[in-house]
């Protein structure tokens, strides 16, 4: 693992999971690597129980991560990687938050009604909602989501948290919409001569798991 996503979903993530791949940083693990192969669960089902993993097993041949459940425990792969640069990816918390609130939060409560079918990518399989309600909503929300100045507070503990520990030459705090010249600086890798890669906006993320498109605000 030469890179450790430690940035909340809904901040580019899928974009930057594509972006790691094209300069080397490849594969990088990301929630949807779980909805597409739910063999990869156990560990991370285990690590939701309080269970100690062994990391350097559980994401070998992994590159890189971003997104949940990576993010979630960080701080064990930076133990584990000490050397690894760490990467937080931020966004606007409004826009964090409504992004957030439409995709990921309603694709769970509608996966607790039974409706979520998916579409161009598997509906998650029940035991993987099960760690995502347990790792993200019930973990790091403590089923307190839905009262938007507590996310908030845990985003701004969860960013400070990071900032504070690990050492300013192996941390970028990146935003996706600077594209690719700091992250490249970052990594020392040259910049692709391709634009940086934008995926997964809301609509799309609707669209991939079958759901109905988002109300206008």
């Amino acid at each position: 693992m030469r890179l450790i996503g430690a940035g909340y979903g809904r901040t580019g993530t899928m974009s930057l999971k594509a972006a790691l791949e094209l300069i080397g940083y490849g594969p990088s693990f990301h929630m949807i690597d779980l909805l597409r192969d739910p063999s990869l669960l156990p560990p991370w089902a285990r690590a939701a129980a309080g269970e100690r993993i062994d990391w350097q097993s559980a994401l070998e041949g992994w590159g890189s991560s971003v997104d949940w459940p990576g993010c979630t425990y960080w701080e064990q792969h930076f133990e584990t990687w000490p050397d690894a640069k760490v990467l937080l990816n931020v966004r606007d918390k409004e826009g964090w938050y409504r992004s957030c609130l439409t995709t990921i939060f309603e694709a769970k409560e509608m996966a607790a009604r039974g409706e979520l079918r998916g579409n161009t990518e598997n509906a998650p399989e029940p035991e993987v909602m099960r760690m995502i309600n347990d790792i993200i909503w019930n973990g790091t929300f403590h089923g307190r989501f839905l009262d938007k100045e507590y996310a908030f507070s845990v985003f701004d503990a969860h960013v400070a948290d990071v900032t504070e520990k690990v050492p300013a030459d192996q941390l970028l705090v990146f935003e996706v919409k600077q594209g690719w010249e700091p992250l490249c600086e970052f990594l020392e890798v040259p910049v692709p001569d391709v634009p940086f890669p934008r995926l997964n906006d809301t609509a799309s993320f609707r669209a991939m798991l079958g759901m109905p498109a988002a109300a206008a605000a």
